[in-house]
């Protein structure tokens, strides 16, 4: 572990025990929960789009599919530690089949894009139709357009009856979405995370230097879609249902507009546009007057003319023009450079 990491890891664990304890006292847990929930499924999403380079419209459908994966399990196992492990890799498994079908057919970027809407559609459109009694897996049924309620929801490992709820589910999330984030710092800063920038600046030429571009985008899609899954496996405790809805075009627009505004490239740009958008929605969800979807896509139009790159670079190049430091060696140079135009 380099010094440089060990310094941002505890400056993060610093920062994140400050927030855990301050944000309650503004938000209430209920909702800090599913900022959170939001927060890592806006990771996922720049994960694979700002790092990795590829565009994907389909990240719904592996929230969803996490969120379904777990519910089905905790219905039939009735307790919460595998059917969080389940939502965690039947979404990475079947985003390394779809991706190894992608990347291996060296589709071009539009196509992928294509390929993830027309997946997410389906899905929408098939647990939709599966209201009949012949749609059962195990004990649980998926109930069509109605969803599956009532299942188990988290509980302390090994004891089902030990309930986490409220303040101490925002905590699970809280530490969750902090452990995410550091495993997604750690792959970013380990060769493979590099590889994978470099691939996304020139994919033929980190082929020619003898990298298998196509398995490590595999890799790396699949990562994602393991974390939207973990994403929907928390969702479905918090909202103690599943429904269709979790596979909409809407969703998949909405973790897209997370990305955009809070800042692709970035770590804690995503996280911060998710969390920051999802609670807009939910207070302009408490009136009437003004469509919220309206709301969010002038947002989308500003923020694409007037700040392109998103808020965390923003701020970050805003703070580096105010009070970064000039290197002295470019202050030696500024006088140099006066001292010739004096003479």
């Amino acid at each position: 572990m380099t010094q440089s990491w060990q310094k941002e890891l505890i400056q993060t664990l610093i920062v994140a025990l400050m927030l855990m304890y301050l944000l309650p006292f503004a938000i209430n847990t209920f909702t800090l929960s599913i900022l959170l929930i939001y927060g890592m499924l806006g990771l996922s999403l720049g994960l694979i789009w700002g790092f990795g380079g590829i565009l994907c419209f389909g990240q719904a459908a592996f929230f969803g599919l996490g969120a379904y994966a777990y519910a089905i399990a905790a219905v039939n196992i009735g307790e919460s530690t595998i059917p969080l492990l389940f939502a965690i890799l039947v979404p990475a498994m079947f985003a390394m089949l779809l991706g190894a079908m992608m990347f291996y057919g060296r589709l071009a970027d539009v196509y992928l894009g294509v390929i993830t809407l027309v997946v997410t559609l389906i899905l929408f459109k098939f647990i939709n139709s599966t209201a009949g009694p012949a749609y059962v897996i195990g004990k649980a049924r998926l109930g069509g357009y109605n969803g599956i309620p009532g299942f188990q929801t988290l509980n302390v490992p090994g004891s089902p009856d030990d309930y986490i709820w409220g303040d101490a589910f925002y905590y699970v999330c809280f530490v969750a979405l902090v452990v995410v984030y550091l495993l997604v710092t750690w792959l970013l800063r380990s060769s493979f995370g590099r590889v994978a920038m470099g691939i996304r600046e020139n994919d033929q030429r980190m082929s020619l230097m003898g990298y298998d571009t196509r398995a490590r985008k595999t890799i790396l899609f699949a990562i994602g879609a393991a974390i939207a899954g973990f994403a929907g496996g928390l969702f479905a405790n918090w909202a103690e249902i599943v429904t269709p809805g979790l596979f909409s075009l809407g969703q998949s627009a909405e973790i897209i507009i997370w990305c955009i505004v809070g800042g692709l490239g970035t770590r804690l740009g995503p996280i911060l546009g998710a969390a920051g958008l999802a609670y807009l929605k939910f207070l302009l969800g408490q009136q009437s007057l003004i469509d919220n979807t309206l709301i969010t896509g002038l947002i989308l139009v500003l923020f694409v003319l007037f700040l392109p790159k998103g808020i965390v670079p923003a701020v970050a190049n805003l703070w580096a023009a105010s009070f970064g430091r000039r290197p002295k060696n470019s202050r030696r140079n500024v006088r140099r450079a006066r001292g010739g135009l004096n003479g």
